[in-house]
C-alpha cells in the first residue's frame, strides 16, 4: 500500500484521530495518547517518545466481513515477525497480544466497519512498548524492547517494517502461520471463564477468531473475545 504517515504530538487516541482525520490508507504516529486503551475498559501505559503509538486506517474490500479476524491475524504476524530481527521467544496471545516470554510487549484493538458482507474500512490501532525503561502503572505483565535487548530502537524504522511486512501478510492465507506462532499453543494451562478456573490446551482458532480450548477431560469449550482469561 502507499502509506500517509502523518505524526502528531499528542491525542486521546490514535484510532480516534482516525475517526476524524483519517482519509484513504493512512497511518498516524503519536508521542502520547492521553486515552491509550485496549479492548473494553483497559488502559494503555506509555512514556511521551518512547514507544511506538500508531493506528492504521485501511479499505480491505476484498476481505469478506465473515473473515474479518484475518486483518487481526495479519498485523499481529507483522509485529511478532518484525520484532524478532532484535529478540526472541515471541508469540501471539489470543487474539492479538504480542508476548515476549510471559511478558505482554505490544497490544492491539482493531475496529472494522462493514457494509453489507464486505469490510468498508478498518482502523487498527497498535500499542507498542519500544524505549521504555520503567513501567509504574499497575499492569501485570508490561515489557519493552529496551528491558529484552538493551537497546535504543529507532521508532520510525520499526514502523516502517511493520507496514512492509503487514502489506505482504494482508493478502495471503496465514492461519496455519498464525496457528503456530500462539502463546501456550502446546501443552495444558491454566484458564479461567465465568464458571471458574481449568485447565485445557488450545484446539484451534477458527477463521471468525472464535478460540477452541479441550480441557482435560477432552471437552471443547469454545470463547469469543473477552470470555476466557489466560491465568499467568
Amino acid at each position: 500500500m502507499d502509506w500517509k504517515i502523518v505524526h502528531i504530538d499528542e491525542t486521546d487516541s490514535t484510532n480516534n484521530w482516525l475517526k476524524e482525520h483519517g482519509e484513504g490508507n493512512m497511518v498516524v504516529v503519536a508521542e502520547h495518547q492521553t486515552a491509550g486503551r485496549g479492548c473494553g475498559t483497559n488502559q494503555w501505559e506509555s512514556e511521551r517518545g518512547k514507544n511506538l503509538l500508531f493506528s492504521m486506517l485501511v479499505h480491505p474490500h476484498d476481505i469478506p466481513a465473515v473473515r474479518q479476524f484475518h486483518i487481526s491475524m495479519a498485523i499481529s504476524l507483522a509485529i511478532c515477525e518484525s520484532l524478532e530481527q532484535y529478540i526472541g521467544d515471541l508469540s501471539i496471545k489470543w487474539p492479538n497480544d504480542i508476548y515476549w516470554r510471559n511478558g505482554k510487549i505490544a497490544g492491539i484493538l482493531i475496529e472494522n466497519t462493514l457494509k453489507g458482507t464486505v469490510i468498508k474500512s478498518s482502523i487498527i490501532g497498535v500499542g507498542l512498548n519500544v524505549n521504555q525503561r520503567d513501567f509504574r502503572s499497575d499492569a501485570p505483565n508490561p515489557v519493552s524492547l529496551w528491558q529484552v535487548s538493551g537497546q535504543e530502537t529507532d521508532r520510525d524504522e520499526l514502523l516502517r517494517d511493520i507496514l512492509r511486512r503487514f502489506d505482504g501478510l494482508l493478502g495471503h492465507d496465514i492461519r496455519n502461520h498464525y496457528l503456530s506462532r500462539l502463546y501456550r499453543r502446546r501443552g495444558f494451562h491454566p484458564y479461567a471463564d465465568a464458571d471458574g478456573a481449568f485447565m485445557a490446551e488450545i484446539a484451534d482458532v477458527r477463521e471468525d477468531g472464535h478460540l477452541v480450548l479441550s480441557d482435560e477431560a477432552a471437552n471443547e469449550r469454545i470463547y469469543a473475545f473477552k470470555e476466557v482469561t489466560f491465568i499467568i
